[in-house]
């Protein structure tokens, strides 16, 4: 990832449950917020007092209980950002801390002074099903990131009916990792001629810069049943202005950024998926933020390989 010019105001906020997902969705959270000069908070959705009482220590077994757990899951959390941190910014990786620090002692863990250079890094425990605290801890946050195959293993919960939950509220841009980052491969972003479509645009921009990474633009023309030989040459014809139009429009709000568009024909969620098929990311907007996520994001969610931005 690229480092930025000069540091901005605001914060990563990452969901952290333990699996190998979350913890993939914390270095890569980790590494946007070094290279976007952001800070980091790792949430950890604690889901236990949902549905029990019996949350405090078994007598006379040190270590035990539902609480000392999640702040076991936390305190990992918290150490592997901090490593990724470190990394990202030259130095030596953190060293583990006590896993059986209580909460108050996590915190001060947390918010001790973070090396020149390295961007601060915090953590947060909140009761309740993963998609309400993640929404909540993300309420002043810049971009939330989450793991795409599970939150944690507790009631053998998934992360898809998350994502798709968050995709549809989430008061953030919502980023889903898949995968480790594939620097230099491009971030696919699909514009179309709706009014959202521009702001999408800019937050590829943003995106691709951060990362390092080239911009492909990529407007599908939807195949519809029985059309005519001329209205399709016509379609193409739209499409591919609207395409020129966009790219060029990128290219001045870009930097120095590599910019290309292609035009493509068929089912809308398909063609973008098989033109994301290697990318770094594909990033992708709603039309109405307060009517979910939509039937294309929901698609692209369900089968895409690699990571996937939702502009909100």
């Amino acid at each position: 990832m690229t480092s930025p010019a000069g540091h901005e105001d605001g914060v990563v906020a990452v969901g952290y449950g333990g699996s190998e997902a979350a913890q993939l969705a914390v270095r890569w959270a980790a590494g946007y917020a070094a290279a976007a000069g952001l800070s980091l908070r790792v949430v950890h959705a604690w889901v236990w007092p949902v549905f029990t009482k019996n949350l405090g220590p078994v007598k006379g077994v040190a270590g035990s209980g539902l609480r000392h757990s999640a702040e076991a899951i936390l305190a990992e959390g918290l150490e592997l950002a901090r490593s990724t941190l470190l990394e990202a910014a030259g130095g030596a990786p953190a060293t583990a801390s006590d896993a059986g620090s209580l909460d108050a002692e996590v915190r001060q863990a947390a918010a001790r002074e973070a090396p020149p250079g390295v961007p601060a890094v915090d953590g947060v425990i909140e009761a309740g099903l993963p998609a309400p605290v993640l929404r909540d801890a993300a309420q002043s946050a810049r971009l939330l990131v989450v793991g795409s195959r599970g939150l944690g293993a507790v009631l053998g919960q998934v992360a898809g009916s998350v994502c798709l939950d968050l995709a549809g509220t989430a008061p953030c841009p919502l980023m889903v990792i898949r995968r480790p980052r594939s620097p230099g491969r491009p971030v696919v972003v699909g514009v179309d001629d709706s009014p959202r479509s521009p702001g999408t645009v800019t937050r590829a921009i943003r995106l691709a810069e951060v990362l390092g990474d080239p911009l492909l633009l990529v407007h599908v023309e939807q195949q519809r049943g029985g059309p005519r030989e001329e209205h399709g040459r016509h379609a193409r014809h739209h499409g591919q202005d609207l395409l020129d139009q966009a790219v060029g429009d990128a290219r001045q709000l870009s930097s120095g950024l590599e910019v290309s568009g292609v035009l493509r024909g068929g089912h809308a969620a398909r063609e973008l998926l098989d033109a994301a098929a290697e990318a770094d990311a594909l990033v992708l907007g709603t039309h109405d933020p307060s009517a979910g996520p939509g039937n294309t994001v929901s698609a692209v969610l369900h089968k895409a390989h690699c990571n996937v931005l939702v502009s909100r």
